[in-house]
């Protein structure tokens, strides 16, 4: 008898851990098993600007792709962000707000993602994941909730630099894809605000320091650079560039390339001769765009930003 109630003891005892992994905090555990919760921030006190209250809500979704599994994110109508802080021994006060592409439909949540911000960490970087919100509204244009979510993200993590650990002046925009076009669409309207202030954070600048663009879309329309793309020697960002020779966004991501040169604007790119879109941390020996985390940490470590 006293055996089975220890079994029954063990029993209950499993039930409510489970219990309480699925209600508590998410957090990570790090290789010295130190448990790390990462701070997530809603971007907006209520309803966000033009969405109905009723759809406060998200779904994620896990699709096949190419073999491997793909984690997306859709039906996001609350935004959010949370926080990737390095250890405390290697920060090093610059952080990124990373935006995750898929076409302004879905967030590819993971490999363009969370494993961005693993990546950061291991350079003393804070790395802030921006779920943004999709798909495109209706009757909006495609990137105006997203520029919305991403400027605020700006002025959020920016007034809340000391309490992360973060300079100031040292916080920059990475995307991929339809996230590419939203940062660097965040990196030349910080004079523009896509919405009224609605509280001190707002002060704060919305401009990114630095801009990361991974195969960017959206930048050429017509044959000409994007109009919600406004270059400017004085304001836009020193920006980074990466993008695979056989991706169909190649000509608008050289395009753009070509016109930050011509505006004046300090601008590195990186296109190789092989490579699609989407590969995003996924490395590939086979494919050398998919190293493009390494000339990026070339080129941080140039501009000083991991100092």
């Amino acid at each position: 008898m006293r055996k089975q109630r220890a079994r029954l003891s063990v029993i209950g005892l499993t039930l409510t851990l489970t219990i309480l992994s699925l209600v508590s905090p998410v957090a990570d555990v790090r290789a010295d098993d130190e448990a790390v919760e990462r701070p997530t921030v809603e971007l907006w006190p209520g309803t966000p600007p033009g969405e109905d209250p009723e759809k406060m809500k998200e779904e994620r979704l896990v699709t096949r792709s190419g073999g491997g599994q793909i984690a997306r994110l859709t039906d996001v109508y609350n935004p959010s962000f949370t926080v990737y802080l390095p250890p405390a021994e290697k920060q090093n006060g610059t952080a990124v707000v990373i935006c995750p592409g898929g076409g302004y439909s879905i967030l590819a949540i993971e490999h363009e993602g969370t494993m961005v911000a693993e990546w950061l960490n291991s350079l003393g970087v804070t790395a802030v994941v921006l779920k943004y919100r999709v798909p495109r509204r209706p009757d909006l244009p495609k990137h105006l909730a997203p520029l919305q979510d991403a400027q605020r993200t700006m002025s959020l993590v920016r007034s809340n630099a000391a309490k992360w650990g973060i300079d100031p002046k040292r916080i920059g925009i990475l995307g991929f894809s339809a996230g590419g076009h939203l940062s660097v669409t965040t990196s030349t309207n910080a004079d523009r605000r896509a919405y009224e202030a609605i509280d001190e954070a707002d002060k704060e600048s919305c401009r990114p320091d630095f801009a990361v663009l991974i195969y960017p879309a959206y930048a050429v329309a017509d044959g000409k650079l994007a109009e919600e793309i406004r270059l400017s020697k004085e304001t836009t960002p020193p920006t980074f560039i990466a993008v695979g020779g056989k991706d169909p966004w190649t000509p608008s991501s050289v395009a753009l390339f070509a016109e930050m040169r011509k505006a004046g604007v300090p601008v590195e790119l990186h296109c190789w001769s092989e490579g699609g879109h989407g590969f995003g941390m996924k490395r590939n020996e086979e494919e050398p765009c998919t190293k493009w985390p390494d000339r990026c940490e070339e080129w941080l470590e140039r501009s000083g930003l991991l100092e």
